[in-house]
């Protein structure tokens, strides 16, 4: 036997005593046929034999063939090598196991994936990051493959480093010798989040077709279906989306009628325009069937462009100067100064064109260009530019930035905001009232937006809005009672009431309603029609049926449809009027209604 350094531990073990043990000492093994040496590995033990005097008189060697154990272990530490350098470079999570279950490896993605180190996914921190509905039926599956040796399969949700949860599939494999025993579990988790909101839109794409075929066997009862659903939400939207609006707008008004200085009446101008301008917009919006139909109405009143110009361009004073920009306004001196139209649909428009251009440049300036085209006896034209030196629009984008929900950059959204339907809504405006739009662009230099309108002209002076307390006609002083849930609105009801000088009692709903008629008198009824408990069709009803009270009610709703007009008619309220409330129109009819009694 000659092994490499065996005689030196021979000598060693000789010499000292000390007894040599090796679990793979690699070992020269000459062989009988005379032919090359061949390299073995033993498990050896070398030990001292002493004589009677207690001296060293030899070595014994213990030992045995470990040479296939210690080859197959190598191919496996290979593998293992190759297959965690492979699995750190594909874009999947990773993992193996344990014969046990106990993860002992987690690939870079699965590490980068979820935020977590090995020690903190270890130790049943795996589990930590498993939707909680999903947790269960995990552990049921993982325990029946460890008992059974059955192949891993399960969809789950895993929680990403942000703390959102995305759906993997887990697929787990176990690894088995020669023997059918298992020596350990590989598996992988691949994101499957996208595939899932997939299947879901095309598994409601199929309910949705099934469903639509079925209508369709009945158009009559397909178009009275859609109508209903289409009027119901509209009638929602509408009303959470006027009240506050009626707040905002009810106490501009009352407002105004206090002392301010001339400062705080410019503010308090512009806050009453944008209010109204998105009292329109919310109105063009919400209102779909008239959008469908393709109709949309426009106002014809004098107003004084200039300075309806200049209130839009004052909201926006402090915006450009918080952004360090210079505001240019160009005005053509020869337009007249009082033009019948549409002054809030202009509002509208360059509301939308301002904001752009102020969103997407960063320094430079803003121009607003009002110029007279053309002029003859009964109209006018004009052009209105709105120009900036922001980031400018590609060429290849310039015909698509009109269309609905269109934005010209992939990261318009995240980083400037916005829905991409201002320029749509601008078009439509444009193009309604008989004008043109278009744009001018150039990448890095900046836009111009300019349009045209054309305008009546008119002798018409702008009449000047009643003063505080000014109506056409006086009434009586009365008691009103004011059905209403919202606390703004009834704040707001009570403000313009003790205005008329009419005593108010409030109710917040129409329950509470029915129990004060019947120990109080109200000359007349203001009611809500969305409440909790009792909303204002059932009081109304109620007031009517059962205690035949004829006390003239007045509908207060923030729905912008026609549909309950109708309905509140039918019940027996004798008028209606939407909110934002026009306390002018909301005294005339009170008076008309107290004076026809």
């Amino acid at each position: 036997l000659k092994g490499q350094g065996v005689d030196k531990i021979l000598d060693n073990v000789y010499n000292t005593g000390e007894i040599f043990k090796s679990t793979e000492i690699p070992v020269m093994l000459a062989r009988e046929d005379n032919a090359e040496p061949e390299q073995r590995y033993f498990n050896t033990t070398m030990q001292p034999i002493y004589n009677e005097e207690n001296k060293i008189i030899g070595v014994v060697n213990f030992g045995y063939d470990v040479t296939e154990q210690i080859t197959a272990r190598k191919l496996i530490e290979a593998s293992e090598a190759k297959f965690r350098t492979l699995s750190e470079t594909i874009p999947h999570m990773i993992w193996t196991a344990t014969p046990e279950g106990q993860k002992n490896f987690f690939n870079k993605y699965f590490l980068e994936y979820t935020g977590k180190t090995f020690e903190e996914l270890t130790d049943g921190g795996f589990r930590k990051i498993i939707f909680a509905d999903d947790l269960e039926k995990d552990l049921q599956l993982w325990h029946h493959s460890l008992k059974t040796g059955e192949d891993f399969n399960m969809e789950k949700r895993i929680r990403r480093r942000d703390g959102t949860y995305q759906w993997h599939i887990s697929h787990g494999i176990a690894q088995k010798d020669g023997q059918g025993n298992i020596i350990g579990w590989v598996g992988s988790s691949t994101n499957i989040d996208e595939h899932k909101i997939f299947a879901k839109e095309l598994m409601e794409a199929k309910v949705f077709a099934e469903m639509a075929t079925v209508i369709a066997e009945d158009e009559k009862a397909k178009a009275e279906i859609a109508m209903q659903s289409k009027q119901q939400f509209l009638s929602n939207m509408s009303h959470e989306i006027r009240t506050p609006m009626n707040a905002i707008i009810g106490f501009t008004k009352v407002l105004e009628k206090t002392d301010l200085t001339q400062k705080q009446k410019e503010y308090l101008d512009a806050i009453k325009s944008s209010g109204n301008t998105l009292i329109v917009l919310i109105n063009d919006i919400l209102d779909l069937a008239k959008v469908d139909a393709g109709k949309m109405i426009f106002a014809n009143s004098p107003f004084k462009i200039a300075e309806s110009i200049n209130t839009i361009i004052h909201l926006f004073e402090t915006k450009i100067q918080e952004n360090n920009l210079e505001l240019v306004k160009e005005y053509d001196s020869g337009i007249p100064e009082i033009l019948l139209g549409d002054s809030v649909r202009l509002h509208q428009i360059l509301i939308n064109l301002l904001s752009n251009a102020i969103k997407f440049t960063a320094k430079g300036k803003i121009i607003v260009s009002v110029n007279l085209l053309n002029e003859d006896e009964e109209k006018v034209t004009i052009e209105i530019k709105v120009t900036d030196t922001g980031i400018g629009i590609p060429q290849d984008k310039i015909t698509a930035i009109f269309e609905n929900f269109e934005q010209v950059h992939v990261i318009t959204s995240s980083v400037y905001g916005g829905s991409g339907l201002g320029l749509a809504i601008v078009k439509q405006l444009v193009e309604k009232q008989g004008g043109t739009i278009s744009v001018k662009s150039k990448v890095d230099k900046g836009s111009t937006f300019s349009f045209t309108l054309s305008f009546q002209k008119t002798t018409t002076e702008v009449a000047l809005e009643n003063g505080p307390g000014q109506y056409e006609t006086e009434i009586k002083p009365l008691t009103v009672l004011v059905v209403e849930d919202v606390k703004l609105n009834q704040l707001l009801l009570r403000t313009i009431l003790d205005d008329f000088k009419f005593a108010c009692d409030i109710a917040d709903n129409g329950k509470i309603a029915i129990e004060k008629l019947q120990t109080n008198s109200y000359d007349i009824i203001l009611m809500d029609l969305q409440m909790p408990i009792m909303n204002g069709f059932e009081a109304t009803e109620y007031i009517r049926n059962k205690m035949n009270l004829q006390i003239p009610i007045i509908a207060l709703t923030a729905d912008v449809t026609t549909v309950d007009l109708d309905k509140c008619k039918a019940l027996g309220m004798n008028d209606y009027i939407s909110k934002p409330l026009d306390e002018k129109l909301l005294y005339s009819k009170i008076s008309d209604l107290i004076k026809s009694k």
